[in-house]
């Protein structure tokens, strides 16, 4: 069953999402879903389950010791400290 979402964002943010939607033929909607069901995947899933969100994400090379959860924590503190 599908369900309705309204979510407030960034208007830039969704221009350039649905630029990239529809670059890799997918909508909006669809990314967003396939996000969720990434970041809520349960743990006992095995890792090498491939969405097709995983096939759509950019690659960055950083060092092996990035602390990505660190990384946010300071970039979502200097966003809404000001």
């Amino acid at each position: 069953m599908h369900t309705k979402l309204t979510i407030t964002v960034e208007e830039d943010v969704i221009v350039k999402a649905k630029r990239f939607a529809k670059k890799n033929g997918k909508s909006l909607s669809y990314l967003i879903e396939n996000y969720l069901k990434l970041i809520i995947k349960d743990k006992e899933t095995p890792a090498n389950d491939s969405l097709d969100i995983m096939k759509l994400r950019g690659s960055i090379k950083v060092p092996d010791n990035f602390d990505y959860k660190a990384e946010l924590s300071k970039a979502i503190i200097k966003k809404y400290s000001k």
